[in-house]
């Protein structure tokens, strides 16, 4: 089908701010503001760490991993235009459904490795000498 044809079956064109709802497509002045936040939000979390800013390393990582959720955010509302509106808002909801199975799974995942020591039946002597690969 030609792009004449094309607007006149559709009542509109491929340029056309209607295509695939209102301000699927992002502008100039939207990507700059995502490059610029993703910039800074790249930075700050390099700059702690080469100047050892917070002194703690578990500190450290979770401001680091603060950091990346932000650009995450960032990434998804500038660069993927997805927010509440896009598509009758089934890909916010599919985005909601996905992340509560990513904690789900991390949350399950890390609870049962910190308890599995305590949980696991302990061996005896007897048990330990059996069960020692062979010299």
């Amino acid at each position: 089908m030609s792009s004449a044809a094309e607007t006149a079956h559709h009542g509109h064109a491929h340029g056309d701010a209607s295509h695939g709802g209102a301000g699927s497509h992002g502008t100039l002045k939207s990507y700059m503001t995502g490059f610029v936040l993703s910039v800074i939000l790249t930075a700050i979390p390099f700059w702690l760490v080469m100047a050892d800013v917070l002194g703690d390393n578990r500190t450290t990582s979770l401001v680091i991993m603060a950091f990346a959720v932000v650009q995450i955010v960032v990434h998804m509302i500038y660069f993927l235009h997805m927010n509440t509106k896009s598509e009758g808002g089934w890909t916010f909801l599919a985005l909601i459904f996905t992340l509560t199975l990513v904690v789900i799974t991390l949350i399950g995942s890390l609870w049962v490795m910190y308890h599995l020591n305590a949980n696991m039946m302990p061996m005896s002597a007897h048990d330990m000498q059996h069960h020692m690969p062979a010299r």
